[in-house]
């Protein structure tokens, strides 16, 4: 199933669950979410954060998912013949807070208060990603988020980051040393990240 253009007014969901660090939004289209290490807010203030994890699954736990087409030639033909999955599964995504909005100013750390259950959730704007990774001092805490894909989410964060920004090469290189200096004692760590967002 191809995934469902965003709501008119842009939203792509509302928070679900929050906690000081991070927060799982609900999609409002299933399928529609934004990508791995893709760049967020929530929230007033608002809260910048990078998704970390994308699941679909059964709205109702209760109910497990069955596979439903083996006579059928499409992944598309599942969902014709099958309406009523749409209402009945759901894509959410958890977004790590790597900074907030206070005064104006962006600031890279974790704000006094998660967004609200029910807060909107968008994706960043190009100029919101710019004024967030103007400094890199937000990949602190990706790094010591302890999730067992940490590295591969800030690789993804950092080509994602560079995609929206014009200065996307002299980006990366900051983004290299920075990285060197928050891994400086774990250089086959280092070796890792950098091998996911060398150009």
């Amino acid at each position: 199933m191809t995934s469902a253009n965003p709501t008119l007014s842009g939203r792509l969901g509302e928070v679900v669950e929050a906690n000081s660090t991070s927060f799982v939004a609900q999609s409002y289209q299933l399928y529609d979410t934004p990508p791995l290490g893709g760049l967020v807010r929530a929230g007033s203030p608002e809260c910048y954060s990078v998704v970390c994890r994308i699941v679909t699954e059964p709205l109702d736990p209760s109910r497990p998912v069955l596979a439903r087409g083996e006579a059928m030639e499409t992944e598309e033909e599942v969902f014709q013949e099958n309406p009523q999955l749409n209402r009945l599964l759901t894509s959410r995504f958890e977004a790590l807070i790597v900074g907030h909005s206070e005064g104006g100013q962006v600031r890279t750390y974790l704000p006094p208060l998660p967004p609200r259950i029910h807060s909107f959730v968008y994706v960043c704007t190009p100029d919101q990603v710019e004024r967030l990774t103007a400094r890199l001092e937000w990949l602190r805490l990706l790094l010591n988020s302890g999730l067992p894909s940490t590295d591969e989410v800030v690789g993804a964060c950092l080509r994602e980051a560079a995609a929206h920004r014009a200065d996307a090469r002299e980006f990366l290189a900051r983004a290299a040393t920075a990285l060197a200096s928050e891994l400086a004692g774990d250089l086959p760590r280092l070796n890792a990240v950098l091998r996911t967002v060398s150009p």
